[in-house]
């Protein structure tokens, strides 16, 4: 089913419809299980829905379930509730004319006046009744042309429309509440780890075991302390600011709180400084805007109201990329207005809420997208054996002691079966590792908003980066001028120059071709538009001909056409049009015989130096007609070539070296660019990423003029050198191209984000490196998006630099690996330790014995959790080795050293257990026969008697059955046990930094020894009383140490010889002949045998073009539902 196409892409709907006698069952059972089955389908919401209600359509459901496409294919319940519009709605003359094509109008059932709604991730959708499917209100419809939107909204909504769309859209506000701390504890102790460790509690107070209850308890309020703060922070990251807006509606103009705006007001902007508190489209007018909230780029952006063309086409469509250039967006900043012929600066309300560009930055984080990672799969897996493990034990615990005749306590000590072998301290102890990353990134400049994202940054194979202000420095430095006369280039401009520019059209050209505004007593607006003007001079200029120029009219930058046009006018003369932009595109604009013939040499020329080359050019207009009213296409044809404006873009000083520890790490350094191919080729070049001995193969693609074809060449670019590829839509070659491809050269945002996606198809683990400007989308889709703008856009990508160059993507890259490594670490002496644990209670079990609560309690505690919490210290390694960490738990070399290291716990247990008991000294029932049997050479036989006595007397009254020669001997192995595997398991190089530099860890495990040491050889009957021991011969507590060594020895050896020996593992690989999965690797193959790849001097035409390059004017698409959306 998929009845949900205005929803997210990625769901499945399906309706149902509550039935009582389902429901009454389903209440008996609750109260039968003693709230068991409720809480069962508080987990599974899907089940709840299956049992209670019955399948039916979505017209007719009161209950819907949403199931995500993903690998995870989450299942979320939502309830369908009604709301009323009849208080507004009292006659047939009610239903305003601009309604009758709307969804408000198609969502109101008669004649009931009702509307359906469900509320999915912050967003509401009703019911269209002739559609029949879910749409989503709070936005403006799609389907209103330029024409209509200025007709239907141009005088504002009567005060009917608006309260009835009030009503169904809800507030215009972007709030996100923070959760009572009692709500957060109950939705802590209800996820099923926690009601694990909530049972595990209730059992150890049950055996008084209550300091490692109270230990779990602290640790369990720590991490919801940690939940709180986290959303308090996002919370002060969405406050919505309400602020009293002026409208436009039937009655006039009114002023009102910005929180009771719907989607078709019309806004009045007032002049000064105003924070936007929805997303608008402006209608008349002119706005310059602070956009740092979203672009990351403090850079003022200039506005133009959207055109009164009077076409079919829905106003996006006709106005494709561009249609942002027309769009205030929500929590930016109007800095300035100015109004044209009509009074005014208008603006229709197009999104309100978390409809709007802020609402979907916030739904991103509340929301983010789920990493399909192979660790946190296996974990689960990993706990579904370890609990599988538990009740092999459980089994045995019941016929043992039901054998024995031991009835009492069985459930009890099966029971604790279960909490030995699941560790309830393994969530803190992963937790802590990636916390500590977190805290090392910080120190070096790197924050992070997404941690679980950080040991996916282990497993990055390829890095895609922006040219400019990443690769690059992000001002561009004017290096000459090259101008145009008379169909030739003239002698070139050099820049810094004695003498001005000659007054002419190139230098009015610079003067006005730009988006500059003068803001807060400064020039302010993009980096090249200030050096373009600044070369002019305007300022101290004294020798020109006119009083000045007035810029009448804008068409601001769009990367899509890759030009900006203005139309200005010297005071007293006639009006005239100037346009800047990518050469090419200008030239094609421009009347061949203005066009010089050498103009592609010329251009060749200084792209391949690594400049970048802008074109200019202009045009004489018609006085007599209204600028505004004149189109883009209009002013943009039949121009006059100028020349070419040249500028240096030099390379950040970090930027080769960096780019060469990733290469010789076998990391893929791609570059995503909007610029011109031959700048982005030199860049790479000079930046490493192309090699000079490499050919360098150019593949262009190109749309078929009148048809849906498209056309794809490749030629070589210099005929000794290679690799580089660039491709703009997808064929059947598509796969080879971007598995080889270096460069891909003018590539819009949104190309940008599907080329990031392309990658991940590949199977490859893609990082994302931008500035935030034109990057934020791909940073977001990215497995790691690195963004090195401070500015609140940053939020929009789970890592931010606050160094400005890529120096960090190594660095994070080194702290990925080192924290994935952590996490395999903490997993596996986790395991061993439960496992140490288990094995020793269920010898014990065999003479219906165990260890004492402190004996746990020292395990536990002071040897466990102090190790989980150290063992994460550990650096990562300063150098980056060409081949990555495993990526899964159930690996061979994993699950080999887990497997061995248990049997080698295992041998040694039974070894001591049963040996001990091989002792001429051993007695089952005389506990302190050991030492007696050693005094007995030294005293005589009535001293030794009455010593006998005495130490029986002084024992009886606190031994607790738990006291035995097997108990402690196991206890003494299993502790010292659990040292060995900590130290065996923590890994050094070559992701890690060597074990000795964790200080702490070293300490730690020294003083951990120590005590174990005293606890074996110290013979104090207090110490030995309060922990359940018995004294020992001298000669068995060396035997014992020997036991532990050799175990030490064997348990290293192996780790080293075997399971880290990379080399007998890839031999082991070939032998087998297995080869990876990843699709990436299986084209790389396919490659190697294709001797005519790639074809050279060739055009291919496809049937029809496949464009994998989406224009995303949508924003946020998000594939998973928080299945208990109302605790948000």
């Amino acid at each position: 089913i998929n009845d949900f196409p205005l929803l997210f892409a990625v769901q499945d709907i399906f309706g149902y419809k509550t039935q009582g006698c389902r429901k009454a069952f389903c209440i008996a059972g609750y109260i039968l299980s003693c709230g068991a089955l409720r809480l069962l389908f508080y987990w599974k919401p899907e089940w709840h829905v299956w049992v209670n209600c019955i399948r039916c359509s979505l017209e007719e459901a009161d209950i819907v379930l949403l199931r995500t496409t993903d690998d995870f294919r989450i299942y979320s319940r939502k309830t369908v509730t009604w709301i009323s519009v009849s208080a507004f709605i009292k006659s047939r003359s009610d239903y305003p004319a601009t309604e009758e094509d709307s969804i408000f109008s198609k969502a109101i059932m008669k004649p009931s006046l009702q509307v359906k709604t469900i509320q999915v991730q912050k967003i509401r959708y009703v019911w269209n009744i002739y559609a029949k499917q879910f749409q989503k209100v709070g936005v403006l419809e799609d389907h209103h042309t330029c024409s209509a939107i200025h007709d239907k909204f141009g005088s504002g909504l009567t005060c009917n429309e608006q309260n009835v769309r009030r009503v169904i859209c809800g507030p215009n506000t972007i709030d996100v509440p923070v959760i009572p701390v009692w709500k957060l504890l109950i939705k802590e102790v209800l996820n099923p780890f926690y009601v694990f460790q909530l049972f595990s509690v209730c059992l150890w107070f049950a055996e008084d075991y209550m300091e490692y209850a109270a230990a779990i308890i602290i640790m369990s309020l720590l991490s919801i302390f940690l939940t709180v703060y986290d959303l308090r922070q996002v919370r002060h990251l969405t406050f919505f600011h309400k602020e009293d807006v002026l409208l436009m509606s039937g009655k006039g103009f009114q002023e009102l709180e910005s929180h009771h705006l719907v989607p078709g007001d019309m806004m009045i902007l007032k002049e000064g400084k105003t924070l936007l508190p929805c997303d608008a489209i402006l209608v008349s007018g002119q706005c310059t805007v602070n956009e740092s909230m979203l672009t990351g780029e403090s850079i003022p952006v200039t506005k133009t109201h959207l055109p009164q063309t009077d076409n079919s086409k829905p106003w996006r469509v006709y106005c494709a990329e561009d249609y942002k250039k027309h769009v205030l967006f929500c929590g930016t900043e109007v800095i300035q207005t100015k109004a044209d012929d009509r009074g005014v600066v208008k603006a229709v309300v197009l999104r309100t809420g978390f409809n709007t560009a802020k609402g979907d930055l916030v739904r991103s984080i509340l929301y983010p997208k789920p990493m399909n990672f192979k660790l946190y799969r296996d974990a689960l897996r990993f706990l579904m054996c370890l609990i599988a493990f538990a009740a092999i034990g459980m089994i045995y615990t019941v016929c043992v002691f039901a054998l024995n005749g031991e009835t009492g306590e069985i459930v009890k000590k099966a029971l604790d079966v279960i909490t030995i072998a699941v560790p309830p301290a393994l969530p803190a102890a992963l937790t802590t590792g990636i916390i500590y990353t977190q805290q090392r990134l910080k120190k070096k400049g790197i924050f992070c908003i997404s941690p679980q994202r950080i040991n996916i940054c282990g497993q990055l194979n390829l890095v895609c980066f922006d040219k400019t202000g990443t690769l690059t420095e992000d001002g561009l430095d004017l290096w000459g001028l090259l101008p145009s006369e008379r169909n030739c280039f003239q002698d070139i401009h050099s820049f810094p120059a004695d003498h001005s520019l000659p007054w002419g059209p190139v230098f009015k050209a610079l003067a006005v071709c730009h988006s500059l505004i003068v803001w807060e007593g400064k020039i302010q607006g993009d980096p090249l538009d200030v050096k373009m003007f600044e070369a002019t001079n305007w300022v101290k200029l004294c020798f020109a001909p006119v009083e000045g120029i007035t810029i009448l009219h804008q068409f601001p930058f769009s990367s899509a056409l890759q030009r900006m046009s203005v139309i200005a006018q010297e005071i007293g003369g006639d009006p005239q049009a100037f346009i800047k932009g990518a050469p090419e595109i200008v030239a094609m604009l421009c009347r061949a015989e203005t066009v010089p013939s050498n103009f592609e040499s010329k251009l060749l020329l200084y792209t391949a130096q690594g400049f970048r080359v802008i074109g200019l050019a202009c045009k004489s207009l018609q006085a007599g007609k209204l600028p505004a009213a004149l189109t883009r296409k209009e002013v943009e044809s039949d121009l006059t070539f100028l020349g070419l404006l040249i500028m240096e873009n030099r390379l950040k000083r970090e930027t080769k070296p960096a780019l060469e520890e990733l290469s010789a790490a076998c990391i893929r350094s791609v570059m995503v660019t909007g610029d011109n191919i031959q700048t982005a080729i030199t860049v790479a070049k000079n930046a490493g990423m192309i090699a000079p001995t490499q050919r360098v193969i150019l593949v262009e693609a190109n749309k078929v003029p009148g048809s849906f074809s498209a056309s794809i060449t490749w030629k070589s670019l210099e005929k000794n050198k290679a690799e580089d590829y660039r491709s703009l839509v997808s064929i059947s070659e598509a796969g080879f191209l971007l598995l080889n491809g270096t460069v891909f050269a003018r590539m819009s945002p949104s190309q940008k984000s599907s080329l990031v996606e392309e990658f991940q198809k590949l199977d490859y683990f893609v990082g994302m490196c931008g500035d935030g400007a034109n990057d934020c989308g791909a940073l977001k889709v990215a497995h790691a998006g690195i963004s090195l703008s401070e500015q609140e856009a940053s939020v929009a990508s789970p890592f931010t630099s606050q160094t400005p160059s890529i120096a960090c993507v190594p660095e994070l890259i080194r702290e990925g690996r080192a924290a994935l490594v952590t996490s395999f670490c903490m997993f596996k002496y986790m395991a061993l330790y439960s496992t140490i644990q288990y094995l020793g209670v269920l010898l014990l079990y065999w003479q219906l014995n165990s260890f004492g609560n402190y004996q746990f309690l020292f395990q536990d505690l002071a040897i466990t959790t102090v190790i989980g919490v150290t063992m994460s210290f550990t650096g990562a390694y300063p150098k980056l080795v060409p081949y990555r960490p495993p990526s899964q738990l159930i690996s061979p070399p994993l699950l080999l050293s887990v497997v061995l290291n248990i049997l080698f716990s295992l041998s040694m247990q039974i070894f001591g257990f049963v040996v001990v008991q091989k002792q001429p000294w051993y007695s089952k029932t005389d506990i302190h026969s050991a030492c007696l049997s050693v005094n007995n050479h030294e005293k005589n036989s009535s001293s030794s008697l009455g010593l006998h006595g005495a130490r029986d007397g002084a024992h009886e009254q606190t031994d607790n059955g738990f006291k035995s020669y097997e108990n402690t001997t196991v206890w003494l192995l299993s502790t010292i046990n659990c040292l060995i595997v900590a130290v065996v398991f923590s890994k050094g190089k070559p992701f890690r930094q060597p074990i000795y530099t964790n200080y702490v860890f070293i300490l730690v495990l020294i003083g951990q020894l120590g005590i174990c040491l005293f606890l074996m050889f110290a013979d104090i009957d207090d110490l030995y009383s309060k922990m359940d021991l018995v004294c020992t011969p001298t000669t068995w507590r060396i035997s014992m140490v020997i036991m532990l060594a050799v175990t030490f020895a064997v348990s290293f050896l192996v780790e080293e010889a075997v399971i880290e020996n990379r080399p007998l593992w890839l031999l082991l690989k070939k032998t087998f002949r297995y080869h990876s999965k990843s699709h990436y690797k299986r084209l790389q193959h396919m490659l190697e045998q294709d001797s005519a790849w790639p074809p050279l001097n060739e055009t291919f035409f496809s049937a029809s073009v496949a464009v994998t390059v989406e224009g995303n004017i949508g924003g946020h698409s998000n594939p998973t539902f928080d299945s208990s959306e109302d605790s948000l």
